[in-house]
């Protein structure tokens, strides 16, 4: 049966356009994905991320668990609040999912995993605790809000008490912080974000998120939906679970190499195969592209490269570029003038480095 976020009726008497996602009824855009997508990157807009799911770890050995079941070293989480994107590995180096860690106290973590591997990845984790005595307790009682955009963070904290309001606004990036809003709802804020714009992503009591999702729109933030979100995020160059890396990719197939850490004396699930594979050379890369000419790059498209074809994984028009962009999986080595088949046309793109935009600019080269 399909589910549905506490703000379902919120979204529909706002006339949104509702779509199936990962078995959750879901905005896909409330009039124009396009128009939803640039508010984004000149003003601020919020997206319905309560399908997300909190997951809370707590017990003595927590960071110890931590440095087996993630690919990113946790010990670099010394300070209270601070955060970091990473992935749970199975043993082969496969992408089980991707996630952030917040690091709350010694006996208390906090993760945000997908929607749509929520029953595999609770699964995983809890199997995984039990050896470290680690309590693992999902929180479907909290929705999640982001407020993305240049102006979200000023819109944000003007909706916040007189305590939390200035902690908040000097809180930095990829960090949390407990806080209150000026109606006295109490809120998980953190300076996180899927969009490549600054911003924050609110956890918030689900009782209270359709009057904290309301008090946004007076302050002028308007809502945006699924499509602008994956337009949003594929510009600023961030994975898409299940499209753009999974089970049978590796961090180092799915240009995540930077979310993992092979320090010294640690021994997460997955290493021996990351080295493994590091020591005998990467099979396969993901690489960026831009065409030039007109038209669309979709998903499973086929790309022709000197060293054999790979395929597009995300693709989509960019309303920033004006221009479509693209994730591919390609064998590794210089790729070479690399074409992508569209209906039986080799059509000549360009290799370029990600992210594609940065803070609503491209990037040299794009």
């Amino acid at each position: 049966m399909t589910r549905k976020t506490i703000l379902n009726d919120t979204h529909r008497s706002l006339g949104a356009k509702m779509v199936d996602f990962g078995g959750w009824d879901m905005p896909l855009h409330y009039g124009s994905q396009v128009d939803e997508h640039h508010l984004v990157r000149s003003d601020a807009g919020m997206f319905d991320v309560s399908h997300m799911t909190v997951v809370d770890l707590r017990g003595a050995r927590v960071r110890e668990f931590l440095r087996k079941l993630v690919a990113n070293s946790v010990d670099k989480l010394k300070v209270p609040g601070k955060a970091f994107y990473t992935a749970m590995l199975d043993p082969q180096g496969g992408v089980i999912d991707d996630l952030i860690v917040y690091f709350m106290g010694e006996e208390w973590f906090r993760l945000v995993v997908n929607a749509a591997t929520r029953d595999k990845d609770l699964a995983w984790i809890t199997g995984e605790a039990k050896a470290f005595d680690v309590s693992v307790s999902e929180r479907p009682e909290f929705g999640m809000v982001a407020v993305q955009g240049p102006t979200a963070r000023e819109r944000v904290v003007g909706l916040l008490d007189a305590a939390s309001a200035p902690v908040v606004q000097k809180l930095a990036r990829f960090a949390a912080v407990e806080a209150t809003s000026r109606d006295g709802v109490p809120l998980f804020v953190a300076r996180t974000g899927y969009t490549g714009e600054d911003g924050f992503e609110i956890i918030v009591p689900e009782a209270q998120a359709p009057a904290f999702w309301n008090a946004l729109l007076a302050a002028g933030v308007k809502p945006a939906g699924l499509g602008a979100r994956d337009t949003l995020r594929l510009e600023a160059g961030m994975n898409l679970y299940g499209q753009d890396m999974d089970e049978t990719t590796t961090p180092y197939e799915a240009g995540m190499a930077w979310t993992v850490a092979l320090d010294e004396g640690r021994d997460f699930t997955g290493r021996a195969a990351l080295e493994a594979q590091r020591a005998a050379g990467v099979p396969r890369q993901m690489i960026g592209l831009v065409m030039d000419e007109k038209g669309v790059l979709r998903h499973g498209q086929k790309v022709l490269t000197d060293n054999g074809d790979g395929e597009i994984l995300s693709g989509t028009f960019s309303p920033t570029l004006g221009k479509a962009i693209a994730f591919a999986r390609v064998p590794s080595g210089e790729p070479g003038q690399v074409r992508v088949d569209i209906r039986g046309r080799e059509v000549p793109v360009r290799v370029v480095k990600f992210p594609f935009v940065r803070e609503g600019k491209a990037q040299p080269g794009i």
